[in-house]
């Protein structure tokens, strides 16, 4: 079991890891050694995230989430695959914390009635500054 928050787990069996072989740092090594981890976690078939986290985590998720509602984490970082696994389940673990947090309600607020005097005062004045600017052929003649 992995700990999101004291109430929130997340099973190990439902994370899948493959290993793939990695771009950058490696040298030679790179041509031989599937370091990169592709880790795979279903939201959508998640029993131990509430529903509110899911709808949150697959809107967080972005393009990392497939239309059946996988999450696809990529770690390359580093040269070994006990780190880059590490690193994955870290950026998961990361993303469901941040869905665990509501969003505010945002509270509706108005202009107070001076800020709109203040505004139209600067809208007619702007207005009569163009209207001085403006040409006239008549005026001239």
């Amino acid at each position: 079991m992995i700990r999101i928050t004291p109430a929130i787990f997340v099973d190990e069996n439902e994370l899948d890891f493959n290993f793939i072989r990695s771009s950058g740092p490696g040298g030679q090594n790179i041509n031989k050694v599937a370091t990169a981890v592709q880790l795979r976690f279903n939201v959508k078939n998640s029993s131990t995230l509430p529903i509110d986290v899911k709808e949150r985590l697959i809107k967080l998720a972005g393009s990392r989430i497939t239309e059946n509602g996988l999450i696809i984490i990529e770690a390359k970082r580093y040269r070994t695959q006990v780190k880059n696994r590490e690193d994955s389940v870290q950026r998961l673990v990361a993303l469901i914390k941040k869905a665990c947090e509501k969003p505010k309600n945002r509270k509706k607020t108005k202009p107070s009635v001076s800020a709109s005097a203040a505004r139209m005062f600067e809208k007619k004045r702007r207005g009569a500054i163009k209207r001085v600017r403006q040409y006239n052929p008549d005026e001239w003649e």
